[in-house]
């Protein structure tokens, strides 16, 4: 099985530097909207496909590091001073000794390929001329692009090490990216020899219906007559397509065109795909649809996965040991999943839906039990300490499981987020609040809990802590129950109407007000 284990980068888009090391199965890559997560796929698929066309119209302009662009402008402006570009895929698997050699970063025998963008030498006295004067424009035209092997040959197009193919949903309706995807199906489904006789064979029928359908009316004609377009536009490549129950799948909508052309992707045949690039399969697809996507993905055999997104769906129930996680403070230390422990990601495998990326993207979290704590806690944040709030604190309110707090503890504990776990002492509180997690208690995770065994619960701190406020509410019309009993039968909708009504008056249990002064620090 071949595969890509390493990628490194150097003044590519956000990235000065970064080194990320791969699963050879599969690689979930999460991050906030400007992590990267798009760009590491995007390395990945300028280096696979060796195109200089395929970088010519993405632009250098684009993709360069626009941070080592301004340094250097900013500084002497010395021609030997000009960055370089590079994009190396260190690989497994692939037996060619033409791909291994030394001439990589690390300077190792190692199995990979390359993309260098540098200056060329022969235009230096042009560079230094234009650089000398008083402007901020950067002489991308006089750079050059080269793919190479770690052997420093060029890349043959058709001696390529791995097959991939890159499909972004964002893309899904785009005439060229639907091309695009097309060819590399196409390509990666025949071999060379059955491309080239499908090519002659697609000409010669063009021909035969240029000399047999089209003469009687040519006949008709003098000096300009009618023929069919033979040109590379006009290739088999360019006009083969890809149809479900012969209907061209871009004819369906957004949703279907994402899960074929995952699925057909997916699929294990001799010769086909080693790699496939996903950008948010989740978008444009049904619950329904997103559980057989990630089915499918799983039955996957033979390929390595690629998977940037958003949905912490896709990632818990995939593997979170399989995460990558870029971050838009720190792009050049990514942090990884992998020693997360086996049977806390299979717990998320099988868990009702929950925020997990949520937690895994931020610095700061508050867990809570239960649905009237999270509806509430932002008020009696706020009660707390006037004129805090946990948006302005970038603090992050997670519901969880009163069963699951350990699970959500270990994963931010080997993250290193800030955790305060506020929950109900359930008449216990040495016992459930203190000795049930003094192995996950440390600097950054703290539980808070009410230490009195008789208020055992939220809506009991709640109700004595704010006794006029909720008689008030709720006092009404009781017959049977009290207001404090009426509370607790119907949890959601008394936090609900109490914050609707009274959100800025109510009085925060002391052990939330000491988890805010906490998590605040």
């Amino acid at each position: 099985m071949k595969t890509i284990k390493k990628l490194v980068l150097k003044n590519f888009k956000r990235f000065r530097e970064l080194e990320l090391n791969f699963d050879s199965e599969l690689n979930i890559l999460v991050g906030g909207n400007e992590a990267g997560k798009s760009s590491v796929l995007q390395a990945l698929d300028i280096v696979m496909s060796a195109s200089r066309s395929k970088v010519e119209a993405l632009g250098l302009e684009n993709l360069f590091n626009h941070e080592c662009i301004i340094e250097y402008l900013a500084g002497a402006r010395d021609v030997a001073d000009l960055p370089e570009m590079f994009i190396e895929a260190y690989m497994s698997g692939v037996a060619d000794p033409d791909f291994d050699g030394r001439n990589n970063s690390k300077n190792r025998d190692e199995v990979g390929i390359k993309l260098v963008c540098k200056p060329v030498d022969k235009f230096s006295a042009q560079i230094k001329a234009i650089l000398s004067e008083d402007h901020e424009s950067f002489p991308f035209e006089y750079y050059t692009i080269h793919f190479q092997t770690f052997t420093d040959d060029p890349i043959i197009p058709h001696k390529k090490p791995l097959k991939h193919v890159l499909l972004d949903s964002a893309q899904i309706n785009n005439e060229y990216a639907t091309n695009a995807y097309t060819r590399a199906m196409y390509a990666a489904h025949a071999s060379v020899v059955e491309r080239n006789l499908h090519g002659f064979e697609y000409r010669r029928a063009k021909s035969k219906f240029r000399d047999e359908i089209l003469k009687p009316i040519n006949e008709t004609l003098d000096t300009y007559k009618f023929d069919v377009r033979t040109s590379p536009r006009a290739s088999l490549e360019t006009d083969i397509i890809i149809t479900e129950d012969d209907i061209p799948i871009d004819r369906k909508g957004k949703g279907r065109q994402c899960f074929i052309k995952t699925e057909f992707a997916l699929r294990d045949r001799e010769q086909t795909l080693d790699v496939l690039l996903l950008e948010e399969p989740e978008n444009h697809l049904s619950p329904v649809h997103m559980k057989k996507l990630i089915e499918r993905i799983r039955s996957s055999k033979q390929k390595q996965l690629f998977i940037a997104t958003h949905s912490s769906f896709i990632a818990t129930r995939l593997n979170l040991k399989k995460v990558l996680i870029l971050s838009e403070e720190k792009p050049t230390e990514p942090a990884v999943l992998k020693d997360l422990r086996k049977d806390t990601a299979e717990f998320f495998m099988k868990a009702p839906d929950n925020n997990i990326l949520e937690l895994v993207l931020c610095k700061k979290a508050m867990l809570v039990e239960g649905d009237a704590e999270f509806i509430l806690i932002d008020a009696l944040y706020k009660n707390a300490l006037p004129g805090a709030s946990t948006d302005d604190d970038g603090i992050h309110v997670i519901s969880v499981d009163g069963t699951s707090f350990k699970r959500y503890l270990e994963l931010a504990e080997l993250l290193g987020i800030r955790v305060a776990a506020i929950r109900d002492n359930d008449h216990d509180y040495q016992t459930n609040c203190v000795e049930n997690y003094k192995d996950y208690v440390s600097k950054s995770i703290k539980i808070f809990s009410d230490e009195d065994n008789s208020r055992h619960t939220f809506e009991i701190c709640l109700y004595q802590d704010n006794k006029q406020i909720c008689d008030h509410e709720f006092l009404g019309g009781r017959a049977k129950l009290t207001v404090q009993e009426f509370m607790i039968k119907n949890k959601t909708d008394a936090a609900f109407q109490l914050l609707e009504k009274h959100g800025g008056k109510l009085t925060p249990p002391a052990y939330i007000k000491r988890a805010v002064e906490w998590i605040r620090a």
